[in-house]
């Protein structure tokens, strides 16, 4: 693990076990501004366990999480926004009732002053921040170009366009630290090398921890990748010295551990 500067995401020794299955096996790892960090490894490795423990969803049996030196050892996931974490989970989560721009929206909620329902319904009371909020989310929806549907419905949308508003509703939060379940599941190839360069743009302005299994994705767009297997970190580094690692080889049985220059998942 690197040396984590005061601003960083910060686990360390994290255990999980489920009946007498170990999820997590002291997992240390670090994710800070400025930097996009991977974490990967096979069906089963933890990735998702991981995920769940760092979003408040699971409560490790043992080891430490920190953010900006502030223990987040019991915290609840709606308080995650309030912390500068904001979070996308696996496919979308939109909701189908409400406009592209309304569903961006919902995630300022954390951080709105005369509450959720008034400023994304309109409610008089909240007019002034409601009108706000709205031309963030247009603003947001203008930088991941899909700003021409800001006025539809999420269910009239193709999946790669439903999964950038999932990620414009994030970052209305104006968060330090994003954390990302599977982003690049369903995308095609195309979109997900879109994903790619938004993310290094991104990096200019707040953390990004990535829980992935495209390897493409990650070893292009990562500064640092954590190798997890069987709940323990088996390797971590940057690309180049996560991709020669022999126990990684290993692990994916040879596959998927180049990038698109050299090789399968090309």
């Amino acid at each position: 693990m690197s040396d984590a500067s005061t601003d960083s995401l910060v686990l360390s020794d994290i255990g999980v076990t489920f009946g007498g299955l170990t999820a997590l096996d002291g997992v240390s790892l670090s994710a800070g501004s400025g930097e996009i960090v991977g974490v990967i490894g096979p069906n089963g490795a933890g990735k998702t366990t991981l995920f769940n423990v760092i979003c408040g969803f699971i409560r490790p049996d043992s080891g430490t999480i920190s953010y900006r030196g502030q223990a987040m050892g019991r915290h609840q996931p709606h308080v995650l926004a309030k912390l500068g974490i904001a979070r996308t989970l696996q496919g979308v989560g939109l909701v189908p009732g409400l406009n592209v721009v309304e569903n961006v929206m919902l995630g300022a909620q954390g951080k709105t002053r005369s509450g959720f329902a008034s400023a994304v319904f309109g409610l008089p009371r909240s007019s002034r921040e409601e009108m706000r909020l709205r031309a963030q989310a247009l603003e947001l929806l203008g930088e991941l170009e899909i700003a021409e549907h800001a006025w539809k419905m999420p269910t009239a949308l193709p999946y790669g366009v439903q999964k950038r508003v999932s990620l414009a509703r994030a970052l209305i939060a104006d968060p330090t630290l994003l954390l990302l379940d599977e982003p690049a599941s369903g995308l095609s190839s195309d979109d997900m090398a879109e994903l790619g360069q938004l993310l290094r743009r991104l990096r200019d302005r707040m953390g990004v921890l990535l829980v992935e299994h495209h390897m493409d994705l990650v070893m292009s767009t990562c500064d640092r990748i954590v190798v997890l297997n069987f709940g323990r970190v088996i390797a971590s580094g940057d690309p180049d010295v996560v991709r020669a690692d022999p126990e990684v080889t290993r692990a994916y049985l040879g596959e998927e551990v180049r990038t698109a220059e050299g090789g399968p998942g090309a």
